[in-house]
C-alpha cells in the first residue's frame, strides 16, 4: 500500500511552497486562509517534522519543505500535462495544412475519406500555400512539401512517399520519344514552381543537364498537364500526381518513371513534434501512404 498524504493537502501544500503565502494560495485555490493553514498543519503532523518556518512576514520553506516542493511542483505539472492530453485526445483538434495544390487535388483530397477514418479525431483546413515561417509562427500546424534532406534543425520532416518522376505527353502525340535521347530534340514544358524539374530527371537517368534545360514554363503543374495533353509538348511530373491523366489516357509516360531522390515529406515544427493532433496526422497521413 503506497504511504502518500490526502492529496489534497499536497495541493495546497504546492499553492503555498510556490507562492510562499497562504492566502494567495487559498485565492489560488478558491478556499479560505484557515483551510490552507490547517491542511499545513495536517501535513507537518503526517510528515512529523516542519514544512514552513511562520515569522512575522510570512512564511518561508524548511529543508523538508523545499524537497517537498520540488516532487510536489514537478508531480503536479506532469498531471496536468497528462489530463491535458487525455482531454485533448478525446475532442475534435483542427489542424492547418498547408501544401502545394497540385498535391492536395491529385493525392490528398481523393484519400481524405480514408484519411478521416485513419484519425477520426482530426479536422484538417488545407491551404495551398505555406513556408517554413509560417509553421515556426504557429499560423500553419503542418507542411506537405517534395524535397530531401538535410531540413532546417528547427523542422521535423516525415517521409511519407518516394517521389519517382518522368516525361508525359499526349497519347497521340506525333513527337512522342522512345529513347532518353530524343528528349533533347523535343519542346519541352515545366513548371516555375519547380524549375529544377527536368535538371533531376536528367541526373537521374544519366543524361546531361544542359541538354533539357529551358522550356516553355507555367506557373501551375495543371496547366502544363493540360499544355502537355494538348500536344503543346513534352512535360515533367512526379508519377503520383499524373494518376488520373495516366488512368484517363488524357496522358502516357513513354518513358516510365525513376526514383528521383526526393521525397513528398509532412513538416512540423521540432518543438511541437510530440503533439498528439500532430502525432495523429503524421499516422493518418503515413496508413493513406502505406495504401498507395
Amino acid at each position: 500500500m503506497r504511504r502518500l498524504p490526502p492529496l489534497n493537502a499536497l495541493r495546497m501544500f504546492e499553492a503555498a511552497a510556490r507562492s510562499l503565502n497562504f492566502s494567495v494560495a487559498a485565492a489560488e485555490l478558491c478556499v479560505t486562509h484557515s483551510a490552507v493553514s490547517h491542511q499545513m498543519r495536517a501535513l507537518e503532523d503526517w510528515f512529523g517534522r516542519p514544512l514552513f518556518i511562520r515569522h512575522a512576514g510570512g512564511v518561508r520553506l524548511t529543508e523538508a519543505g523545499e524537497r517537498l516542493q520540488q516532487s510536489a511542483e514537478q508531480a503536479f505539472a506532469q498531471l496536468e500535462a497528462r489530463c491535458g492530453e487525455i482531454l485533448q485526445h478525446g475532442a475534435a483538434s483542427e489542424l492547418v495544412l498547408g501544401a502545394p495544390a497540385s498535391f492536395l487535388a491529385n493525392w490528398l483530397i481523393p484519400r481524405l475519406t480514408a484519411f478521416e477514418a485513419a484519425a477520426p479525431e482530426l479536422h484538417l483546413r488545407l491551404q495551398t500555400r505555406g513556408d517554413f515561417s509560417e509553421l515556426a509562427s504557429g499560423r500553419i500546424d503542418a507542411l506537405i512539401l517534395s524535397g530531401a534532406a538535410p531540413w532546417p534543425r528547427e523542422v521535423l520532416a516525415t517521409a511519407l512517399i518516394d517521389e519517382r518522376i518522368g516525361p508525359v505527353c499526349a497519347p497521340d502525340w506525333a513527337q512522342q520519344p522512345g529513347q532518353l535521347a530524343e528528349v533533347a530534340g523535343l519542346p519541352r514544358l515545366r513548371t516555375t514552381s519547380r524549375p529544377e524539374a527536368w535538371a533531376d530527371w536528367a541526373a537521374a537517368v544519366g543524361v546531361a543537364p544542359a541538354t533539357v534545360a529551358g522550356g516553355r514554363a507555367f506557373d501551375h503543374l495543371a496547366l502544363m498537364l493540360e499544355a502537355a495533353a494538348s500536344g503543346l509538348g513534352l512535360g515533367i511530373a512526379p508519377a503520383l500526381l499524373v494518376e488520373r491523366e495516366l488512368a484517363q489516357q488524357r496522358l502516357v509516360a513513354p518513358l516510365g518513371f525513376v526514383a528521383s531522390g526526393r521525397s513528398f515529406c509532412l513538416c512540423v515544427a521540432a518543438a511541437r513534434a510530440a503533439e498528439l493532433p500532430l502525432q495523429a496526422l503524421r499516422n493518418g497521413l503515413i496508413a493513406c501512404a502505406g495504401q498507395s
